[in-house]
């Protein structure tokens, strides 16, 4: 049995932790993209939804207490269909999606909401109380070093360039500028308004808005870059500049089984056609994918000539350009419309993010095959192939 992706949509990306979405929780940010989503199909009673799955990088706090539990009761406005939340970090909102396709695939489900949501403003990176096995802490310290570190590490076993980041970081603003120029997003952002309370001349006022774009994209230079001090290390070459902007944000799809797309009548998008993760160093997380792609192509009897167009989730400078350079990529096919760097990085969110994106880009140009890849803390890299129908 087939698993086809019927649907998707994402919010817009709000920077953290001063942007339009810093008081929005993201549970409520979630509620608003899955509502959007089912209104494409008003004839599918919502009792029908074996899952909701929803991708978190930090469950705790405004995440925590199964978050995707209180999005499907949210968003269902009914008890019936249930939910829960998984975390492989930075690509849990992909994760989801593989879990949803695996299930249908199986038997075990016809219909099932995927994606993931998560809050920077709210919730600090790390989490508020993190604490690391203190056995294994001892002996291996760098299993827990911060991302900025293993950007750093990235460099220095790579020979990544102070002048390569920058340049890539520019890139990828200038291609997010000129996509969101061109309406290339327009119609994959929920449209979300926020009502936010302030105190301004000694009493509380309040104020709404819409939030329908992106936050991070801006106009740069490349000396304005190249001023930027490194910020994780003495000495170093890893900025705010070229690092993946923190973020919060939302984005799911609706994946359904042969039997339903017969019943309701439905077109499928897509498939997932594989999904892979391998394990790397925990210290230079960022070249997971140089482990993974090769491990998903591999599977899927496929060669990376087959993929017309990559969406690789720029962490920071650094690791995207190491992967690029030991994988041998087109950078032509890559991040076609700007990555992490200019358009933000809202963690369990990014791999449904980046796999609505692809999507819609690859209808636009016509493309068969895609991959939305990623590094993932604690030394992991994970990979899905997708194919437009």
């Amino acid at each position: 049995m087939e698993a086809y992706i019927v649907g998707g949509y994402r919010s817009a990306i709000g920077k953290a932790p001063r942007g339009k979405f810093r008081f929005t929780r993201p549970d409520d940010i979630a509620v608003a993209v899955v509502r959007h989503l089912m209104n494409d199909f008003p004839q599918i009673e919502k009792s029908r939804i074996d899952d909701i799955v929803v991708g978190n990088a930090f469950p705790e706090a405004e995440s925590g207490l199964n978050m995707g539990r209180m999005i499907s009761i949210m968003s269902m406005d009914s008890i019936e269909v249930p939910g829960s939340t998984i975390n492989r970090y930075c690509a849990s909102g992909l994760e989801s999606i593989a879990i949803a396709t695996a299930k249908i695939r199986a038997g075990m489900a016809d219909m099932i909401i995927a994606g993931g949501a998560e809050t920077m403003s709210m919730i600090a990176m790390g989490g508020w109380r993190s604490i690391p096995n203190p056995t294994v802490a001892k002996t291996h310290p760098d299993w827990w070093h911060g991302m900025g570190l293993t950007a750093e590490a990235v460099v220095r076993e790579y020979d990544i360039t102070r002048e390569e980041q920058d340049a890539f970081s520019l890139k990828s603003h200038e291609k997010a500028l000129k996509a969101q120029a061109e309406g290339k997003f327009d119609s994959q952002i929920v449209p979300i308004e926020v009502t936010e309370d302030y105190f301004a001349d000694g009493k509380q006022q309040t104020r709404k808005y819409t939030v329908d774009k992106d936050e991070g994209p801006r106009k740069s230079n490349i000396e304005g870059l190249a001023r930027l001090k490194g910020v994780f290390k003495q000495g170093g070459s890893v900025t705010a500049g070229n690092s993946s902007q923190m973020s919060d944000g939302a984005a799911f799809v609706l994946v359904v089984s042969e039997k339903i797309v017969k019943e309701y009548n439905l077109t499928p998008i897509a498939r997932l056609v594989d999904y892979q993760v391998a394990g790397v160093e925990p210290y230079k997380m960022g070249v997971g994918p140089i482990a993974a792609i090769p491990k998903v192509l591999k599977h899927a009897g496929m060669t990376i000539k087959d993929i017309e167009q990559f969406e690789l989730n720029e962490a920071f400078a650094s690791q995207s350009l190491a992967v690029l350079k030991e994988l041998n990529m087109n950078p032509d096919i890559v991040n076609v419309n700007g990555g992490a760097i200019a358009m933000g990085h809202p963690l369990g969110a990014t791999g449904a993010k980046l796999t609505v994106q692809l999507l819609n880009e690859m209808k636009l140009r016509k493309q068969k095959y895609g991959m939305v890849t990623m590094c993932i803390g604690t030394g992991q890299g994970g990979a899905g192939i997708f194919e437009l129908l």
